[in-house]
């Protein structure tokens, strides 16, 4: 669209454009034939493009000196302005390159609480260390809110525990890890380190998250399924911190996710009950949009599935 009366030669334009402007004084050539030689054209072919818009615009932008020419006022105040466009088109073009390979713009994660908490803050922090450019916007939720957030374009991907499932025609959810599911107690339990039948926990009381929690539902359809009782709840909690704490204090069975009662086992006061001839899981679960993924996010996923080979 342009014409370039300095030793700057931009890609990408239309020499026969009917418009021209003049770049910074400070990258003047002085000369309508070096000019020529810079660009890449014929030198008639700048002469005539400067004299069309000197028409156009109805001001003389250039004025001989010597052998060569010198910017008018009104020149040089283009010149400058041009220079300003010719540094924010760079700069736009930057940030679309940046965009286009995936360093620079937001990804949006929406994660409920297990993973959100001791699966994903390490590959955010080693994705961002690697993306310096990039914004990360990390929401921990619930799995109906992180839906939500996916469906409302305020998340580019959810990480679901629980086993939650979403079956729209426009979400994509697959299988991103499973872990086990363990009963701990306090480490001076009778039962703490044993390996005990599911019908030994019947009569113990229970430390449990509160109703429609994943863990709670898993646990009284496992009593059902076996034809027991259902567990006996002696306190109902709202977060997975205050049952580790609970139990460690002494009180009743608490039924976790591995991750989330490991240092307590390996490092505090808590010990696994193993229970014959049962094994759960808490399923997890990746979600996007059925439509092309941002090049960041792309970016994101790719960097978790090589870090699970």
């Amino acid at each position: 669209m342009i014409y370039i009366l300095t030793g700057e030669k931009e890609t990408g334009r239309n020499a026969e454009s009917s418009r021209a402007a003049l770049v910074p004084e400070s990258r003047r050539v002085g000369s309508v034939t070096l000019a020529a030689q810079e660009l890449g054209i014929s030198q008639p072919a700048v002469t005539s493009q400067i004299k069309k818009l000197e028409k156009e615009l109805d001001l003389q932008l250039l004025s001989p000196m010597g052998r060569g020419v010198r910017l008018t006022e009104v020149g040089a105040r283009l010149a400058s302005e041009a220079g300003r466009l010719f540094s924010l088109e760079r700069s736009i073009e930057t940030m679309l390159e940046e965009h286009r390979l995936g360093q620079a713009g937001t990804l949006k994660i929406a994660a409920t609480y297990l993973p959100a908490n001791f699966l994903l803050p390490g590959p955010v922090a080693s994705f961002k260390r690697g993306h310096p450019n990039a914004d990360v916007a990390f929401t921990t939720t619930g799995s109906a809110q992180a839906f939500d957030l996916l469906l409302r374009y305020e998340a580019d991907i959810a990480f679901i525990g629980g086993g939650k499932r979403l079956d729209r025609a426009d979400l994509t959810g697959i299988p991103w890890m499973e872990d086990e599911m363990w009963f701990v107690v306090h480490r001076e339990h009778p039962l703490a380190d044993k390996t005990v039948p599911l019908a030994a926990l019947a009569g113990e009381p229970f430390a449990l998250r509160e109703p429609g929690s994943f863990s709670r539902e898993q646990l009284f359809s496992l009593f059902r399924l076996r034809g027991l009782p259902p567990p006996r709840v002696g306190l109902e909690m709202n977060g997975f911190s205050e049952l580790i704490r609970v139990v460690s204090d002494g009180y009743g069975l608490a039924f976790l996710s591995a991750l989330e009662a490991q240092e307590a086992v390996e490092r505090g006061p808590l010990r696994r009950i193993r229970v014959e001839d049962v094994r759960l899981t808490n399923p997890i679960s990746l979600y996007t949009r059925k439509e092309p993924l941002s090049a960041l996010a792309a970016r994101f996923l790719d960097m978790l599935s090589t870090a699970h080979r």
